[in-house]
């Protein structure tokens, strides 16, 4: 008797012609509006268009041209609205990323008095939507005034401190040869933050007006941080209950302290979710508009997501449509790059907390 060689688990025809005719379906939706977009932004015809035109016969970059030479009429070039959507996003990715490692942590390894109501707490924060709290936080940032000479010191010298605490950190750990990929991604945030509150300090330089920490970029991180923390907390803790206990318990027999333990053991092994919760948060961070449209008034402050908005006119037809399409490639380009190149560092990340051991 001959026994079948025929897979069990092999698909039938019909059912590979279903599964193949459904992915194109798929993969169809989700690339016609992009395909339609581009064809709309190399169009010379800046009027709404009335057919279905995938790509003009004559094509032109003339929009693009306009987008990065000046969105709009405001004084903000596109480059600086660039930087304040990067220092933004990058910023408040960062410090998420700071805390909520630290509370993960502790949700993952300490057991203390109102541990599982504060992790309900923080997950229930993730459910309340964002313009449930937009008006509280308006009034209360409207109200938090500060004169400008005592906030641009101060914030210098938070900035001076912590580009030293963080080189001098990252200069101790490749002293001895501990400068892995965990070290390096905390250098480049704190570098980052530090950055960050150096350009706050410059901006605000001169002016004699008192800070209104509603109208800066600073307020509108903050306001922002409090939606990106809840996510950032619980993706880490699931990955952090992963982690076995009995390599920190080893470490602490032979001497190493809970810093210790935690800096050199567990930290190095979270380098892959780290880097992940990071660029999710950075992601959503980019596309950010209504915190920044509520709280911002000065277009030196104003965001690529904004000026975005701001080419929108009164009426669809006033609308320049190829330079609103043509800003809205670019503005997705930069993220849509690295989520290719990292697409599946991406998918594993999300799902490296999932399953235990």
């Amino acid at each position: 008797m001959f026994k079948s060689t025929k897979d069990p688990n092999a698909m039938k025809m019909r059912e590979q012609l279903i599964t193949q005719v459904i992915l194109l379906l798929i993969a169809f939706s989700v690339i016609f509006p992009i395909l339609y977009v581009f064809g709309m932004s190399v169009n010379p015809d800046p009027r709404r268009p009335t057919q279905l035109v995938i790509f003009p016969s004559t094509p032109t970059l003339a929009s693009y041209s306009a987008v990065l030479d000046r969105p709009t009429a405001n004084p903000a070039t596109f480059w600086q609205l660039a930087f304040n959507s990067t220092l933004l996003s990058a910023g408040v990715a960062g410090a998420s990323l700071f805390i909520s490692v630290f509370a993960a942590y502790a949700f993952s390894r300490f057991r203390f008095a109102g541990r599982e109501f504060l992790m309900i707490l923080v997950i229930a924060l993730r459910l309340i939507p964002g313009v449930a709290i937009l008006v509280p936080l308006f009034v209360l940032f409207n109200g938090l005034r500060i004169n400008n000479t005592l906030y641009v010191a101060t914030t210098a010298a938070l900035a001076l401190a912590c580009f030293a605490f963080t080189l001098s950190w990252f200069i101790s750990r490749y002293r001895d040869n501990e400068a892995g990929t965990g070290a390096i991604l905390t250098l480049v945030v704190g570098l980052f933050v530090a950055v960050m509150m150096a350009q706050t300090a410059y901006a605000n330089y001169g002016k004699t007006d008192e800070f209104n920490l509603r109208t800066s970029l600073l307020g509108v991180g903050i306001a922002m941080l409090s939606g990106s923390l809840p996510f950032a907390v619980w993706n880490l803790k699931g990955y952090l209950d992963t982690v076995p206990k009995e390599l920190e318990e080893a470490a602490r027999i032979d001497g190493a302290s809970f810093n210790q333990t935690f800096f050199r053991i567990v930290l190095p092994l979270a380098a892959p979710v780290l880097a992940i919760t990071f660029f999710l948060s950075f992601m959503g961070n980019w596309a950010e508009f209504y915190i920044s449209w509520m709280f911002l008034t000065e277009p030196e402050t104003y965001t690529l997501s904004m000026t975005l908005w701001n080419i929108v006119g009164q009426y669809a037809a006033n609308i320049p449509w190829n330079r609103f399409a043509a800003y809205s490639m670019v503005m997705a380009f930069p993220v849509a790059v690295v989520y290719m190149l990292f697409q599946k560092q991406i998918v594993g990340g999300l799902t490296l907390g999932g399953v235990k051991g």
